[in-house]
């Protein structure tokens, strides 16, 4: 199950209250921080501006793609490890606003992972290390370190074990490495 803090609302449902839960200063600020990124070449720049103006953790070396989106409420809910690489065009959520309630949970993402292009990360959900995450992708729940997930919803395809063993096959009988 994802970790996430649920808020009861009263009344209309919780995006048409969105300001009672989050400045629309922060939000503003944050959207043009987003759009800015989401468009610039350089990988220093993009981590450069997560992490003094979105307050997001990221680790050194990481690369975010072109076009990806962080959540625009809560960045600062958003963990993301040394070496990691998130593709093009992939949401990462802290929040979900829901008819009777709206939701805040961490998202931590490892070392070293990788995150296939178009994905989606729910709130609340945790990545382990090393872990490959398929293009397309609906991560709804934490993914074990080293494994190789992928669909919607998302399933485990190759446990950590699994892709040890398929890496020591390739390289038994991968021509190039003889």
């Amino acid at each position: 199950m994802r970790k996430t803090t649920r808020y009861p609302i009263q009344g209309a449902n919780s995006l048409w209250q969105i300001y009672k839960t989050v400045s629309f200063w922060k939000v503003f600020k944050n959207v043009i921080v987003i759009l800015i990124a989401r468009y610039t070449p350089f990988m220093s720049w993009k981590v450069w501006m997560y992490r003094k103006f979105l307050k997001m953790k990221v680790g050194d070396h990481t690369a975010f793609a072109f076009m990806v989106m962080p959540d625009i409420m809560f960045p600062e809910k958003i963990n993301v490890g040394k070496n990691t690489i998130i593709g093009y065009h992939t949401t990462i959520l802290a929040h979900e606003y829901l008819i009777d309630e709206y939701r805040v949970g961490e998202v931590r993402i490892g070392d070293e992972v990788m995150i296939g292009a178009n994905s989606t990360i729910l709130p609340g959900v945790e990545i382990g290390d090393r872990a490959t995450v398929s293009a397309g992708t609906l991560v709804n729940r934490n993914v074990p370190p080293g494994s190789f997930v992928g669909g919607n919803p998302m399933r485990v395809i190759y446990t950590k074990e699994e892709m040890e063993k398929r890496r020591n096959h390739d390289r038994l009988t991968d021509p190039l490495n003889k």
